[in-house]
């Protein structure tokens, strides 16, 4: 199930492995490239609606190459669901949601499995950049034993928020399965100590733009991680640092 249709050294001394496979959990083909080949395990979230190859293309893997090549890290780039979820408007809201959950037992119960057969580590890194910052806080959130670290970039973290060229992903229909994925609203109520102990064990950076639309919706997870006294790091970028080529700077200081 998990032979790598190609397998390659690139030009720059990483290896570079090519996988697929059908997802019983969406019912589809899955698609990842999995850079290095030994390290902490990243998985590493794609933009909204994007493709497991886009971070190559857009040379952010390429970025991590002296961690790639020296074995620091192991990076394991993920297709997106995000059509069949979020932005499945052929879909209703309470069915989107569920969709996503599906998206989250993939995680869960097929691409970590195939990870661990790749590498040793007991422990994952969650890291993305826009929507996949979220996917990456957020499922990091609710499985803080199962992760070491979370880098999140450009991302927002409460997808019901309605603003002028960004809508409500779920058309302002509320329900327990949108409360319980999305963390500017489940944080505040988390109060169960071993649950904190764990978030508290998290080393959790936050990186947003000061001229990013979302920057209040991320001012406001600052605020409620320090509520929490949740240990993290939360950086403001000059300009709206939602791109590419700010995404290599973020990877090469915050990884």
């Amino acid at each position: 199930m998990y032979t790598a249709l190609s397998s390659t050294i690139t030009p720059l001394g990483y290896k570079r492995a090519y996988y697929k496979w059908f997802s019983s959990h969406l019912n589809r083909d899955m698609e990842l490239l999995v850079f290095g080949s030994s390290g902490k395990p990243v998985i590493f979230f794609p933009t909204r609606t994007a493709k497991f190859y886009d971070y190559e293309d857009w040379k952010v893997v390429e970025a991590f190459k002296d961690k790639l090549v020296t074995g620091e890290i192991q990076l394991f780039c993920i297709d997106s669901a995000d059509q069949q979820s979020f932005y499945n408007k052929a879909i209703p809201p309470a069915e989107r949601i569920i969709q996503h959950g599906n998206f989250e037992r993939y995680i869960l119960q097929e691409l970590m499995p195939f990870i661990r057969t790749q590498n040793n580590s007991t422990q994952f890194i969650s890291a993305g950049c826009s929507l996949g910052a979220y996917h990456a806080a957020n499922i990091a959130f609710r499985y803080p034993l199962l992760f070491s670290k979370v880098v999140a970039m450009s991302g927002r973290y409460d997808l019901t928020l309605q603003l002028s060229y960004f809508n409500d992903l779920f058309d302002g229909y509320m329900d327990d399965h949108i409360y319980s994925h999305t963390p500017t609203k489940y944080l505040p109520h988390i109060f169960n100590p071993h649950s904190l102990d764990l978030l508290r064990k998290l080393d959790i950076t936050i990186v947003i733009g000061e001229d990013d639309a979302f920057l209040q919706n991320n001012n406001l997870l600052n605020q409620q991680l320090n509520e929490k006294q949740i240990p993290h790091k939360y950086y403001i970028w000059k300009g709206e640092a939602h791109k590419a080529q700010y995404w290599i700077q973020m990877v090469q200081l915050y990884f």
